[in-house]
């Protein structure tokens, strides 16, 4: 069960993993599509992709109205009962959460969704009810409380217990997993093998995050950093995240100069392919982990800079500063940035 573009390449990651180590054979690939057109077509992409590599693809408007939810879980509760495997992108996705509490398999999968999967498993280890980490702090809604017995029921799916294996396949740094729950290293094998090694460009390239739109951080604030990240190193182009708003993109783009690029797939098969910057420049993200293995055998840097405690809003979740913070501590292979007004490397 996937819902974003990054889910889905991981998913043809792990099958690719799991190929060369035992049968992986009999996949289906539930597309879960999310209503935000950039995603859709991102995903679209992808599924073409995974189509080319002989897996199934089964596309569910899953939010295609108010009785959507209804039909597509009713449409795959058979095939959930008889599955002996359930490979899961999003154990944060309340549809997720519920297709769990249906399934009988023993075999539970869970691919990497970025960053995510570092605060999944803090939270599984802890026995903490399942929350993304930019809205740890608030107090539950309305639904959260009318969803909390089965996110509950998710979570105690999630825990190894009995005949029920749990693996988590991910590029993510874990350090301590908890109890039974098995660990497989995602390094981009598949990505390495289909696509580039890539041309590279003498410039600098950024890429964008959505930490604007989650309410994180401040858009000013924001909009002056990539402006003196640009000053610093000569970056021309800047990727953009599936999930920034077309007007703070218009706006960067004119007071920055930088040329936006929405890409049409995860930044790691785009990196792949090329051409791409000799310098990857980012914020603390999940590209920060994993384009250093997309990318390695290449004379590509990948340099990051940290979140400035001022540039928060005062909205942003207590937990923020410390999740983003140990995002960019715990990249291999970056080079880190003193302070977004010299960017100047550690």
């Amino acid at each position: 069960f996937v819902e974003s573009p990054v889910q889905l390449l991981n998913v043809l990651e792990w099958a690719h993993a799991a190929a060369a180590t035992g049968p992986a054979g009999g996949l289906t690939v539930v597309v879960l599509s999310p209503n935000d057109p950039m995603t859709r077509g991102q995903l679209r992409r992808m599924a073409q992709l995974v189509r080319d590599e002989g897996v199934e693809v089964r596309w569910e408007e899953a939010r295609g109205g108010a009785s959507a939810p209804f039909q597509t879980v009713g449409g795959l509760a058979g095939a959930l009962r008889k599955a002996d495997r359930v490979v899961i992108g999003d154990p944060f996705s309340r549809y997720v959460q519920l297709m769990l509490t249906i399934t009988r398999a023993r075999s539970l999968v869970v691919v990497d969704d970025g960053t995510a999967t570092m605060e999944f498993i803090s939270q599984l280890a802890r026995g903490e009810r399942l929350v993304r980490w930019h809205r740890k702090g608030g107090r539950p809604g309305p639904r959260d409380l009318l969803f909390a017995p089965v996110s509950a029921a998710a979570r105690r799916r999630l825990t190894p217990g009995g005949a029920r294996t749990v693996e988590v396949f991910s590029s993510m740094p874990i350090d301590q997993a908890p109890p039974g729950v098995g660990i497989t290293v995602n390094s981009f094998a598949w990505t390495r093998e289909r696509f580039g090694p890539p041309r590279i460009t003498r410039g600098a390239d950024l890429v964008g995050t959505s930490l604007v739109e989650t309410g994180v951080v401040d858009p000013d604030r924001y909009l002056e950093a990539v402006r003196a990240l640009c000053l610093a190193h000569g970056a021309t182009r800047y990727f953009a995240h599936r999930r920034e708003s077309s007007e703070k993109l218009h706006r960067l783009a004119v007071e920055t100069g930088l040329q936006v690029v929405r890409p049409d797939l995860p930044l790691e098969l785009i990196a792949r392919r090329g051409p791409i910057g000799r310098t990857i420049l980012s914020f603390p993200s999940t590209v920060v982990h994993t384009l250093p293995l997309a990318l390695a055998g290449t004379d590509v840097k990948v340099a990051v800079c940290d979140i400035d405690p001022a540039w928060l809003t005062e909205n942003a979740s207590p937990r923020a500063q410390g999740f983003l913070s140990g995002v960019t501590g715990t990249a291999r292979d970056v080079t880190r940035l003193t302070s977004v007004q010299h960017a100047a490397p550690a």
